[in-house]
Order: structure tokens, then sequence, then C-alpha cells
């Protein structure tokens, strides 16, 4: 009995030792592998800088706005009885947009009128009256009153019944209608959007060391990414007289030719100002400048030598200043 368990202890210590054997040269040649691997070349994409002069322009951020813009509306309570217009539709200045129910106004003007006509006749009885010596000057004095509060009562309905008559203030493009017929309006609520789209205003911020540089008067270039191939032509007409405290951008506005009514109020838009004299640049894809509050840079590929002198293909790293954009160049 006690033969067989050392035998059996003997055979379990030789399949140990055999096992821990292989698990050893397993491990030296992986550590061995380890030492010799070496990280694989990363592929990148190059590109040839070149020197290219390029105008010396600005390259802003702009909204556009209309010159004339308002939300039409009512300053009369009324329920709406006609309305003289579709969405879109483009009016004329004084066109009728819509008209409020006015047949209580209209009644009240025929009772004044006709108390107005018969203040006239009073007036000028009293007028022959007083002449003559009949009447005291207090009565004449009275009728003469009458007559003017009553011109002065069919005025006021008058201009009642015309202000419940609601026209184009300037000519131009309306928007989407908010109303409907027999629809109570309500003193100021909002009936239609009226806008003028031809010409246009462009208004944008320029940086405070950029100011100096800009006069009314310049000539710029208005673009947007949504019109591909078009491009807007258009003045600088005025510059804030301060400048924001949180950006330190002034504010600029321009008046821009806008043809066949593309631009619409609220626009985002790219502004091109120019500033000067072309310039040398060296051109580079936007995807190749590294951007950092210590400096932007870019890599350069060229050949470096290792520690034992050889050479090989490598990249540097290279500081460099980013002045404007063209595109996806900068």
């Amino acid at each position: 009995m006690e033969k067989r368990m050392v035998l059996m202890l003997a055979i379990i210590l030789a399949l140990l030792g055999g096992l821990g054997f292989v698990k050893f040269k397993q491990v030296e040649a992986a550590i061995a592998q380890g030492k010799s691997f070496k990280i694989p070349p990363t592929a990148v994409t190059t590109v040839l800088a070149k020197k290219e002069t390029w105008p010396s322009t600005l390259s802003v951020i702009g909204t556009a706005a209309a010159i004339q813009g308002v939300t039409v509306s009512a300053d009369l309570p009324g329920t709406i009885d006609k309305i003289h217009f579709e969405s879109g539709q483009w009016v004329k200045e004084g066109e009728i947009l819509v008209e409020l129910d006015t047949r209580q106004e209209k009644a009240q003007l025929a009772s004044l009128e006709a108390q107005r006509d018969l203040a006239k006749i009073n007036y000028g009885r009293a007028q022959e009256l007083v002449k003559q010596g009949v009447i005291a000057k207090a009565e004449f004095d009275n009728a003469t009153a009458q007559q003017k509060a009553t011109e002065a009562q069919v005025g006021d309905i008058k201009a009642a019944i015309a202000r419940k008559t609601i026209h184009a203030p300037f000519s131009g493009v309306l928007g989407i209608r908010q109303v409907s017929l027999v629809q109570y309006l309500a003193p100021g609520q909002a009936i239609v959007s009226l806008q003028t789209l031809s010409p246009i205003y462009v208004n944008f911020g320029v940086p405070q060391q950029d100011t100096g540089k800009i006069v009314a008067g310049h000539v710029l270039r208005v673009t947007n990414s949504d019109l591909p191939g078009m491009a807007f032509t258009g003045r600088i007409i005025a510059l804030d007289s301060v400048i924001n405290e949180q950006t330190r951008n002034i504010q600029v506005q321009a008046v821009v030719t806008n043809k066949d009514n593309k631009l619409r109020p609220g626009m985002f838009l790219q502004v091109e100002l120019p500033l000067g004299s072309p310039r040398e640049v060296m051109p580079l894809p936007a995807s190749a400048i590294n951007y950092a509050p210590y400096g932007d840079s870019v890599y350069i590929v060229g050949d470096m030598k290792d520690d034992k002198g050889n050479t090989y293909r490598g990249v540097r790293q290279q500081v460099v200043r980013v002045e404007g954009s063209r595109g996806d160049q900068v």
C-alpha cells in the first residue's frame, strides 16, 4: 500500500514538473517575441505645401435682416369681416389686407351725421338771428360749439372705421396668415408678417483689431452654402458706436442687392471683406491644423535620424499662425 502511494506521488510530481517546464518555455518565448516586436508605421495622408497669393480679406459670419419688416396687426378690437390676401403674396404699399366688421360704427356714423347736419342748420339760423339782435351772443356761441362738437364726433367715428381697414404699410412679401374669417381680433394681435426683400440688410461682427480697416462705403461679397454658385455684392453703410464687451466685436451693417429674392431675413451668411493688398500665404487643408490653447500647429513629414544616426521618414510638429480661410483651405 505504501509503495503504491509513493509511486502515485512520484508520477504526480513528474507531471507537475513537466507542465511547469512547458509553461516556462512558453513565457520565455513570448518575452523574446515581445522584445523583438516593432510597431508598424502609421499610415497618414500628406499634401505638398506651396505658397500662394491670396487677396487680403476677412471672412465673418453674418445674418440677413429686412430693411423694413413688421408684423401687421390691428390697433382696435373687432371681428374679421374680409381677408384680401394669401400667405406668401407680394403686396404693394396701401393695399387692403383685412377689413374688420364696422356695422355698429357705421350706424353710429349715420346718427352722428344727422346730428351734425342739424347742428349746421341751427348754427346758420343762430348766425342770422344774432346779426339781427334777436338772440343773445351766448346762444350763438352755444350753437357754434354744438356744430363743432358734432363735426368732431363724426370725424372720430370715421377715423375708427378707417382704422378697422388694415392696409400694407409698405411694399413687400407677406408671410403665413395667422387669422381666419369671423375671428375676433384683439388689439395688437398678429395678422401676418410683412418684409421687404430687395435690397436687404446684412449684419455681422468684426474683431476690434480690424475695426480701423472697416469704412462705410467698402464693397463686400456675401455667399450662402445653401445657394452654391451664387454670390451677392453690397456695401457697408454703418458701424456701431460701441464694441461689445463680451465678444470684443463691433457690429457692422451692410446693404446687399438681393438677386431674385434668394436671401431671406434671418438667413445665415458668409461675408468676405477686402482689407488691403494681396498677401503670400501657405494654404493647408483645415483638417491638417491642430488647434490648441498654447498655439496652433501642423505636422511636417521629413527625413530624420535616430539615436544611431540612421535616416528614417518621420514627422515633426510645427507651430503656425492661422489667418483666415477660403472654403476648406486655411
